[in-house]
């Protein structure tokens, strides 16, 4: 179940759920539940990934642009880079409410290219799930696996380059490295 919702719009999401349950809720219902719940959740448990802060620290200073692009509802996503306090740190923030085909199709992909104003060539994606790899590779974007519960094998199996488990994986360091090596 969590596999066929991740990655997906909280509406797509949701029903996927209720469907797979046959619950009697509404998508809405579910939507002011989750609304209720999650900030005590993420008090307790929200956390970065290993390396995740020195990614972002060495991206910005070597002045490389940063995007967000989720599958997850503007206020959710709001409220968990500002308990990181993330916000500032990326160009922009792309939800689900800005586009109007959810993840996998690859419009907020398109849309996260042009507001960075770069090629598919020239950018990278961390997904953690294969809707969102779908995503970026129906955009032309190399994508970096990360395993948040998958094994890694399903991730690359759906066109990710590799997977990672956290962001001290010395494959993405490697590729960074080449990455860096090809533009100096």
């Amino acid at each position: 179940l969590l596999d066929a919702m991740m990655g997906r719009p909280t509406n797509i999401a949701l029903q996927i759920m209720i469907d797979w349950h046959q619950l009697d809720a509404t998508v809405p219902d579910l939507v002011a539940e989750t609304d209720q719940l999650f900030p005590a959740i993420l008090d307790e448990r929200l956390e970065t990934m290993p390396g995740f802060m020195g990614l972002i620290d060495a991206l910005e200073c070597a002045g490389v642009p940063r995007g967000v692009a989720t599958s997850s509802r503007s206020a959710f996503a709001r409220d968990v880079l500002s308990r990181l306090d993330l916000v500032a740190r990326f160009q922009f923030i792309l939800t689900a409410e800005d586009v109007r085909h959810g993840k996998p199709d690859p419009e907020i992909y398109v849309a996260a290219l042009d507001a960075l104003s770069i090629s598919a060539a020239e950018a990278l994606v961390f997904e953690d799930s294969p809707t969102g790899i779908a995503a970026a590779v129906g955009a032309g974007i190399n994508v970096v696996g990360v395993s948040s519960g998958l094994a890694p094998k399903i991730l690359v199996e759906h066109g990710a380059l590799f997977a990672i488990s956290d962001f001290t994986d010395p494959a993405l360091l490697r590729h960074l490295d080449a990455l860096e090596g090809a533009t100096a």
